[in-house]
């Protein structure tokens, strides 16, 4: 849909606000307009689409003009007119960002009320109830995560950018070896080296450990022994003493057995994730996944039998060949071994994976609607409660990605990533640091992201550490 500034150049603003309302692209035209009078500043915005035209506006009084809520009025201008198009209010209103949940944290953090946190949400963005609640639960999460923290605290990924072999959703910058594992030891060498310059940083800085969690990729496409040397080369790098969670993401079960599982927990790590996405054998065909569902109540019991209480299982809602009673199953089958976390995607098109040009036995907007009312109603029934959440782009519906958990059981490293509360230091290819600086203000730092590129690059990936921790 072709978008008009008249008055402004708040584009990002409006633009992402239209993608997450007409997410297809339609033939259409759009006008956003700002005017500046004595007393307020009015937003309007005007619509065009399948021969339909509808304008709403907001206004601002001018002496109250800041840039939050200056493209706050243009957004509401903008959903308000869309609304009158649309065949049904969305889920998250006028909210475009991929943290909602800020939003509502902030407001708590400053005294704010659940209640008073529900009324924001309904009042300014139109949220509906049910996901005014979503948000509102997993910022009182947020507040006690932030309880956890002290003020010199960093927590800390490294990342694993290898796979067996490639899922047709999954768009990550990651290498499926196969059984081409020459990338392996090099990786390792280039890891340990950024892993070792990080820990002296850190010691020399004052930051402590908080967090430490191992994702990918896949980690555990790593043999035992290369697990073993990575997990050693992290012990005797890091101080744990101030760590309160280590989470290694186990991911598929066809690269889990007994002995690698034992190890991992033997090293102090004590949450693990195993991540069916779902328990339909076809479904699991159909996503280029090589195990069944089988493989994943076996790995899930070789983990609880190696001593892991905190183990994370993932779902994706609209996954291709699924439907409703497909994940209805899925879901209770997880439900029922009762694991610490149970996190809900919703299915996410992203360009670089073989679905987002394929797109066939996609779930129907309504159908994943269901899935994810299914999931919600569920779980809370069962005694869940969301803890973390994020949106997308070219997510199916507009819809979130939740982690539910058991009480006092929520992964602090998702909810201080997610709501950036303070520094991540990312190690290895692929990753992205996120640095909480003196002035309040947020800086991003990449890794290189390819393996190949990351192992070349090596020495600026740790010059660029020294820089990093030179600005906290």
């Amino acid at each position: 849909m072709n978008l008009t500034l008249i008055g402004h150049d708040d584009r990002y603003a409006v633009e992402q606000l239209q993608m997450a309302l007409f997410p297809d692209n339609p033939e259409g035209q759009a006008e956003s307009a700002l005017h500046r009078g004595g007393t307020y500043l009015t937003a309007t915005a005007r619509i065009t689409l399948n021969g339909k035209t509808a304008a709403a506006s907001r206004r601002l009084k001018a002496a109250e003009e800041t840039v939050r809520l200056r493209r706050r009025v243009l957004q509401q201008s903008y959903y308000l007119a869309a609304l009158q198009l649309l065949p049904k209010a969305p889920a998250w209103g006028a909210l475009a960002g991929v943290r909602p949940t800020k939003i509502t944290t902030k407001h708590l953090l400053e005294g704010g009320t659940p209640e008073s946190a529900e009324k924001l949400m309904k009042d300014v963005y139109f949220v509906s109830e049910d996901r005014r609640k979503l948000a509102v639960d997993c910022s009182l999460s947020t507040v006690n995560a932030v309880k956890r923290m002290e003020p010199e605290d960093i927590s800390v990924y490294v990342g694993i950018p290898f796979c067996p072999t490639r899922c047709t959703y999954c768009s990550f910058v990651s290498r499926t070896i196969g059984r081409k594992t020459e990338l392996l030891e090099p990786y390792l060498a280039a890891l340990e080296r950024e892993i070792q310059v990080t820990a002296e940083l850190m010691k020399h800085s004052g930051r402590h450990l908080r967090t430490l969690y191992i994702g990918g990729g896949t980690p555990t496409t790593l043999s035992t022994a290369q697990m073993i040397r990575l997990l050693d080369t992290l012990r005797e790098s890091f101080d744990f003493d101030r760590c309160i969670e280590f989470t290694v993401e186990g991911g598929r079960p066809d690269t889990l057995d007994v002995e690698k599982l034992r190890a991992i927990r033997a090293h102090g790590a004590d949450r693990m994730s195993i991540n069916p996405q779902t328990m339909e054998d076809p479904v699991l065909r159909a996503c280029g996944r090589p195990h069944k569902a089988d493989d994943v109540v076996r790995a899930y019991q070789e983990a609880v039998d190696a001593g892991f209480a905190a183990i994370n299982m993932d779902l994706i809602a609209g996954l291709p060949q699924d439907d409703f009673d497909g994940f209805r199953r899925s879901l209770d089958a997880v439900a029922a071994l009762n694991p610490a976390n149970i996190t809900v995607h919703t299915l996410a098109l992203k360009k670089g994976a073989d679905l987002f040009e394929k797109r066939e036995g996609l779930s129907t907007a309504e159908e994943v609607a269901r899935m994810v009312d299914y999931a919600n109603r569920t779980l809370r029934s069962l005694g869940y409660k969301p803890y973390y959440l994020y949106r997308q782009k070219y997510m199916s519906g507009s819809f979130e990605n939740v982690g539910w958990s058991r009480d006092g059981l929520d992964c602090l490293y998702n909810i201080y990533m997610m709501e950036e509360l303070h520094t991540i230091v990312s190690l290895g290819g692929g990753g992205m640091n996120k640095v909480n600086l003196p002035d309040g203000t947020l800086r991003r730092f990449h890794n290189p992201k390819f393996p190949e590129q990351y192992i070349e690059m090596i020495d600026s990936v740790c010059k660029q550490k020294e820089e990093l921790f030179a600005l906290m």
